[in-house]
């Protein structure tokens, strides 16, 4: 009924109904992008009201690239503990998800690697991100020492879809060696890539904090190769155009303070590059 009174309003069909199936026509389409504008400057009025009022309650949407799923939980527990009032919603998505959230407000904060440039954001460096290269142990190369890029040469790659932090990461890497690996396989999680090493499938190039559980189970291994780790750094980021509410400012001073701490408690203390 509620679509219906909306269409008469408008004065057009929003949505092409085939059976039980029901999606857009192309005047909804474009009026989705209004609606998505008109609740991000709903969103952005009620953390205005919070912030008068400095109450550290209500929603608070965190973007999170793919990568720190696998430290930022633990984190999200000590901050739920201290901030009892806040709701949490998470959403994962590759670095290109990431920016287009930020853009369109649907977000408060994002936690991702290298920060976007094609929007005006404040990006803050809260730890390091050590990249390495990861074999199964029975790969050829396992255990030798002293890697050359060179070496990698005739090796192929699993690895993530274009626009990922990680592949970014990797293709510079490479680069700098001034070659194109080979790319044997695309996968779009940094499980999936894992399992297909630890099945010998192929090299791939991860952040250290993706691989501590296989590291220790000893179902991957690092390469020395060098020039790695290529350390870069986790950032938290908003954007500019955004006015926080007190819960994602809270959320933004926890991180800065206690997010590189965890990780070395976590993670150990970092190799450092080979030279």
């Amino acid at each position: 009924m509620q679509i219906k009174d909306l269409e008469a309003e408008v004065g057009m069909p929003l949505f092409e109904r085939q059976g039980r199936k029901v999606s857009l026509t192309t005047s909804g389409e474009y009026l989705l992008v209004y609606a998505r504008k008109m609740l991000a400057l709903l969103k952005d009025a009620e953390d205005a009201a919070a912030r008068l009022q400095r109450i550290e309650t209500g929603k608070l949407t965190i973007g999170m690239v793919d990568t720190t799923t696998y430290f930022i939980p633990a984190m999200l527990r000590k901050f739920l503990n201290e901030h009892e009032g806040i709701e949490l919603v998470l959403k994962v998505g590759n670095r290109f998800e990431l920016i287009q959230w930020l853009q369109n407000s649907e977000v408060d904060i994002a936690i991702m690697g290298s920060p976007p440039s094609e929007i005006s954001v404040r990006a803050e460096p809260f730890a390091a991100n050590p990249l390495v290269f990861v074999a199964s142990p029975e790969h050829p190369l396992a255990g030798e020492s002293g890697l050359q890029a060179e070496d990698l040469r005739q090796q192929s790659f699993i690895v993530r879809e274009p626009g990922s932090g990680t592949r970014n990461a990797m293709e510079a890497f490479f680069s700098q060696a001034r070659f194109q690996p080979r790319f044997s396989m695309q996968l779009e999680s940094n499980d999936a890539i894992k399992q297909a090493v630890k099945a010998n499938l192929g090299l791939s190039f991860l952040s250290l904090h993706t691989i501590g559980l296989e590291l220790q189970t000893k179902h991957l291994c690092l390469l020395d190769v060098r020039g790695t780790p290529m350390v870069r750094a986790w950032h938290v980021v908003h954007a500019m155009s955004k006015l926080l509410s007190p819960a994602a400012e809270a959320f933004r001073y926890f991180v800065l303070e206690h997010a590189e701490t965890d990780l070395a408690a976590q993670f150990g203390e970092l190799r450092q590059p080979r030279t």
